[in-house]
């Protein structure tokens, strides 16, 4: 059994934990929604903002994902489709989008909450994928959950370049057969591109694939603020 946890760093009591951080990203979006709303480029603007603030890289890739245009914030709530109506429903999930979100929260890593409402987190697999101690009671939490909200059927998308995508896919597929998920688990080349031209219901907070999807739900603010109730959470606003 691993004991690895998933994306906390030593440091990062400092730089998110103090309520003056806090303040101070939170500042630091409301420039960044102003500059983005018009039409400013994301990477510029980060450094921008982030020299301002003097934000080290680590914080400054926690405003990007906190960060987005007003524009946005529309599309993206004109799109959403809430948990309470997914019953009969099929989603396509961007899976380790997901499971990392919920691997970062069940680990007591920050994960930080954009103005649009969808959570991320400052975690990258880095071309390799390693299991957590929480990985497991991620993805029972992600199942039964579906399971309560009477999901029909779940299509699970996985980047198979990114190592351990198929070890993953086995015991994604062994909790489904044990718990009786309705699931099929693929690994492909590109599951952004899948995920953005799918015509189900997409959970990811991947900004590329939430401003192209026809229909998106919310799935990760949904389980972690119901079922994970010491989350570190960082605001936007």
């Amino acid at each position: 059994m691993t004991t690895r946890n998933r994306g906390r760093e030593a440091s990062d009591d400092r730089l998110f934990g103090e309520m003056s951080m806090q303040k101070k990203l939170k500042e630091a979006a409301k420039d960044m929604l102003y500059l983005l709303s018009r039409g400013f480029a994301e990477k510029s603007s980060v450094q921008l903002v982030g020299n301002r603030y003097k934000l080290n890289a680590r914080q400054q890739k926690a405003l990007h994902g906190m960060s987005c245009s007003e524009q946005q914030i529309a599309i993206r709530k004109e799109r959403m489709v809430l948990p309470k109506m997914l019953k009969g429903q099929t989603i396509a999930i961007d899976g380790f989008n997901l499971l990392i979100i919920l691997e970062s929260a069940l680990s007591g890593a920050y994960i930080f909450k954009g103005l649009d409402g969808y959570y991320r987190d400052v975690s990258s697999v880095h071309g390799t994928y390693k299991r957590v101690q929480k990985t497991e009671e991620a993805i029972l939490i992600i199942g039964n959950t579906l399971h309560k909200l009477g999901v029909n059927l779940v299509h699970w998308y996985f980047d198979a370049p990114v190592s351990n995508s198929g070890k993953l896919k086995t015991t994604l597929r062994e909790l489904a057969e044990h718990y009786h998920f309705p699931w099929t688990i693929d690994l492909v080349n590109n599951p952004d591109k899948k995920l953005a031209n799918s015509k189900h219901i997409v959970v990811s907070s991947d900004a590329w694939i939430l401003d192209r999807a026809q229909k998106n739900t919310n799935l990760a603010a949904y389980l972690i603020d119901h079922y994970i109730q010491k989350a570190n959470i960082v605001l936007a606003e």
